[in-house]
């Protein structure tokens, strides 16, 4: 055994990973390589015994249930035809403003993301039903798909959303609170988006063309029906959910039964179910779940190894020593957070760094829920940042080949969006009320 300084095995461990996620590795095995090889160097076979430890401790929280549930509930309402028929009602009511069906987009992406909890799955249907739509009524290339991103990306913020569930596991945080918290961010940013699409389409009308008059033609109460009869669906799963852990009558992980419940009996109801798509919603959420608990199981056993050998308590004076005092440091946090978004995974990011920095928030002067949010926020970015930009490469999959959407234009499509992120997170420092005045509100 080797008996090192926690400052030099906190330097090895971190470059360790770094070196290991530039290699291609799957992240899973670069971090439970790198935890099990330098632990068992330094403290021998006990390591498995550590290890295995947090895994069961990961694996066997009843929290966990949430997640396979939750990602059955998103895909059983992307695949009911539903967002078709929204997005329809929302373009007669939208279509008459310049930028009408980019608005339509983020809007249906900001209802849907109460339902979806997989960015995946929202920016796949989002592409889907939308794209087209815009692309042959003469929009930009950009701003359509910049919009598909940012509002597809909503559905890991506002909640239910899986990240939320695994950042409370991980920061030992009420998941209840965090999904209070970041329900008026959410939207927060949803206004951001829907503000700048609606000022650049005034500003350079050629890119959003008002829909011609033909295609909004319908009596007023035929569009409020239409509206209220498609968008009632995602309302009920989000009352569902949130209402009944907002009362206090369930836990997160028995609201997400009740959720995916709701979604299935809307779609019989709606006459949209199928035995292919449960199938299909069943298969995905396997595979879901499978690297979602992979992936957290390895992060949490090597976060144990972390914390053993005193990289926290490295990390921490690290941290309050940055010049400038607490705004010092959390300035720093949100760049790191930033930089990593670029190359790692978010389920990573927020086992690997939430877990070590949000019990520092209290000796910074911060609200846990508070930083653990704001650092949800900054990781919306991580989508649409390449080289990872899961929403960017999942919205290049999904776009018809025809329609001839290059990768760059979703690039540059998502860069205005990437800003009005990061002013949101201004705005979230300068009324931190934002986020912590529903979560002072919730019972039980």
């Amino acid at each position: 055994m080797i008996e090192v300084s926690p400052e030099l095995f906190t330097a090895i461990f971190l470059l360790a990973i770094l070196g290991g996620v530039l290699t291609g590795y799957h992240i899973a095995l670069v971090i439970i390589g790198v935890g099990t090889v330098i632990g068992y160097f330094l403290i021998g076979p006990k390591i498995f015994f550590l290890m295995s430890g947090r895994v069961n401790y990961m694996i066997m929280n009843y929290n966990m249930l949430a997640i396979p549930l939750f990602t059955f509930m998103g895909l059983i309402l992307s695949h009911s035809a539903i967002a078709d028929k929204l997005y329809g009602a929302l373009h007669l009511w939208l279509g008459r403003l310049r930028g009408g069906l980019a608005l339509s987009t983020v809007v249906m992406g900001t209802v849907l993301a109460a339902s979806l909890g997989v960015v995946q799955a929202s920016v796949s249907m989002l592409t889907t039903v939308s794209l087209g739509s815009m692309v042959k009524r003469g929009y930009s290339k950009e701003l359509a798909t910049g919009s598909i991103c940012a509002g597809g990306t909503l559905g890991i913020l506002i909640p239910p959303s899986i990240m939320l569930v695994i950042l409370g596991m991980s920061a030992s945080l009420s998941i209840g609170k965090l999904f209070f918290g970041a329900f008026i961010p959410g939207l927060v940013l949803s206004g951001l988006y829907l503000t700048y699409i609606t000022v650049r389409s005034w500003l350079q009308p050629q890119i959003a063309p008002i829909a011609p008059i033909e295609e909004r033609q319908m009596p007023f109460t035929g569009k409020v029906a239409l509206l209220l009869t498609w968008i009632v669906p995602p309302l009920i799963i989000m009352l569902s959910v949130l209402g009944t852990i907002f009362l206090g009558i369930a836990t997160v992980y028995e609201a997400a039964g009740v959720g995916a419940a709701a979604s299935v009996m809307i779609t019989i109801a709606y006459r949209k179910f199928s035995w292919k798509m449960l199938k299909y919603a069943m298969c995905e959420t396997l595979r879901v779940t499978g690297f979602v608990m992979l992936v957290t199981a390895c992060a949490n056993a090597a976060v144990g190894i972390f914390f053993y050998f005193g990289g926290r308590i490295v990390i921490a004076d690290m941290v309050m020593a940055m010049p400038f005092g607490q705004w010092g440091a959390f300035v720093a946090i949100m760049v790191v957070t930033f930089i990593l978004g670029m190359f790692i995974d978010w389920i990573s990011i927020i086992l690997i760094v939430v877990s070590i920095l949000v019990p520092i928030a209290p000796m910074l002067g911060f609200d846990p829920i508070w930083f653990a949010l704001m650092i949800c926020v900054n990781l919306q970015m991580s989508f649409m940042t390449p080289p990872l930009a899961q929403s960017i490469f999942v919205c290049r999959g999904s776009a018809d080949p025809e329609l001839g959407v290059t990768t760059a234009d979703i690039i540059r499509g998502v860069i205005p969006f990437v800003i009005l992120i990061m002013v949101g997170l201004g705005v979230f420092v300068a009324f931190p009320g934002l986020i912590l005045w529903l979560p002072g509100k919730i019972l039980g």
